[in-house]
């Protein structure tokens, strides 16, 4: 057996054995979901939103490499129904996908408006950059993999990148920058960066009716398209 080498060789892509011989590489990708969504929306991508993450992280990755696992932090809009509801399809089918989905929630905040100086009522997403945290933590303290590839552009989560590359100098964090955005904290974070692009969204789109197995399916929203 081939004895994995404590540290790996290059710009985050190799892992050599004492012969010099290239082993696979074990790769988890830790997803933020809002982080992601909003890069669409806001760069008017809004119709790549049916997107099939376990796809998408296969880009990313070289062929002889296994992804061991794709996880997806989100939260659910409880005050709007119809959005809700959309979103709990998608899930059901990242699911279906073999994607394991991280729930967080959001939380109501007292914001003043900077015209009138009242104050309003808004949501906040909460807990998603701390349990990327925690489950990039806990996936290095369980060995599960060799790399892991963050998909945001959120700078709260260098604190956690350096902890994990501190404690276990032998795992590779990288990135994988959301579509229109800059993230240079992030970059300088990680040992190796990739930017995501219209070509990798228009090919990792789901189906327009994803099968859930069981006789059960789920449709792309109308407004998705």
């Amino acid at each position: 057996m081939l004895a994995r080498p404590p540290s790996p060789v290059g710009r985050g892509f190799l892992f050599l054995d004492e012969r010099g011989i290239s082993l696979v590489a074990r790769i988890a990708f830790f997803i933020d979901g809002f982080n992601v969504y909003h890069a669409l929306v806001d760069g008017k991508l809004g119709r790549y939103k049916w997107l099939d993450y376990r796809r998408l992280s296969s880009l990313f990755v070289r062929s002889s490499d296994q992804i061991v696992d794709v996880l997806y932090f989100t939260a659910y809009t409880t005050w709007d129904t119809a959005k809700m509801e959309r979103h709990q399809c998608y899930v059901q089918a990242l699911r279906a996908a073999g994607v394991r989905i991280v729930l967080g929630e959001f939380k109501r905040k007292d914001k003043k408006c900077r015209v009138c100086r009242q104050t309003y009522q808004t949501f906040e997403e909460k807990k998603s950059d701390v349990n990327i945290a925690i489950k990039l933590f806990e996936g290095a303290i369980k060995d599960v993999y060799d790399t892991a590839v963050i998909m945001s552009g959120d700078s709260d989560l260098i604190p956690a990148i350096e902890a994990v590359k501190e404690t276990f100098p032998a795992k590779q964090v990288r990135l994988v920058i959301p579509i229109g955005r800059g993230a240079e904290a992030l970059k300088n974070a990680t040992d190796f960066h990739m930017k995501m692009k219209e070509m990798h969204l228009k090919s990792s789109q789901f189906p327009d009716v994803v099968d859930l197995g069981g006789g059960k399916s789920v449709t792309r929203p109308k407004n998705w398209k």
